[in-house]
């Protein structure tokens, strides 16, 4: 399986955080899954690092060489990821929100045959088959 990790998702799994399901590390040291962080999820904690970096305390160069080093392979943002945009089903709505980097890594998700990991409640009200929840029912 190949699995995008949300940007949360990445940062629990790196710092081993207890937030982690048993079932997302289980996926995740898996070797026949292949482990995917994308370069949006470098932007955004780019972002967050500087706006607040008390609050996020690694920055992008970081993050990235803890992905190099974790053995996830870098996603890069294509033409097809932005075009995937325009195809998201939000069950019959408008976009549920309007996060960039969420929307981009449910576009990438869906355009590369992936499977995002996500405990975020906004995201998994998409109605998108690539979306995979962390969330108990």
């Amino acid at each position: 399986m190949r699995i995008l990790l949300d940007t949360h998702v990445l940062l629990w799994a790196l710092t081993e955080d207890k937030r982690l399901p048993a079932i997302a590390s289980k996926m995740i040291e898996d070797l026949s899954n292949a482990i995917y962080c994308s370069v949006a999820s470098l932007w955004e904690i780019s972002i967050k690092h500087a706006v607040h970096p008390d609050l996020m305390p690694t920055d992008a160069e970081t993050l990235k060489e803890l992905c190099k080093e974790a053995g996830y392979e870098l996603l890069s943002i294509e033409p097809r990821h932005i075009i995937a945009l325009e195809s998201l089903e939000a069950a019959g709505q408008k976009p549920i929100h309007h996060d960039p980097f969420d929307r981009i890594l449910i576009a990438q998700a869906k355009s590369d045959s992936m499977v995002l990991l996500t405990a975020d409640a906004l995201i998994t009200r998409y109605d998108e088959n690539c979306i995979l929840s962390l969330r108990p029912s």
